[in-house]
């Protein structure tokens, strides 16, 4: 086969094909292991912090294992982490308020001593 110019047609050079996986890596196109449940975790995490941080840490240490970045799995323990703890301080300021509360009426009732008193509008039975 020739151009129009008459020289002779040379096809270009294929592409090389891709390297190799890397030790322990998947094959291209394979299932990246721990990438499902890294996507699980990172659900779950926003419902139900502990358990997505723990699923989020196994999804992460399985495709670490494999060598691959599980980006879905980081985010689960990121998200769980703080969920957690932003869960931890909400139910001590709720404690903290309702044992508040609890010692002001009970006082109120060592003050009015027994029975049914009317306290800001609501009534309350000390006995």
């Amino acid at each position: 086969m020739t151009d129009p110019s008459g020289t002779p047609y040379t096809p270009p050079p294929a592409y090389p094909s891709a390297p190799p996986a890397g030790p322990g890596a998947p094959a291209p196109g394979a299932p990246v292991p721990g990438k499902t449940l890294g996507i699980v975790a990172l659900i779950v995490a926003i419902f139900f912090n502990v358990i997505g941080l723990v699923l989020g840490i196994i999804a992460l240490v399985q495709s670490r294992k494999a060598g691959v970045k599980n980006l879905p799995a980081v985010w689960a323990i990121i998200i769980g982490a703080v969920l957690l703890v932003v869960g931890i301080i909400v139910a001590v300021v709720v404690v903290v308020v309702a044992f508040s509360a609890g010692t002001e009426l009970y006082q109120r009732c060592l003050e009015l001593g027994a029975g049914t008193h009317t306290i800001d509008g609501v009534t309350v039975t000390c006995s």
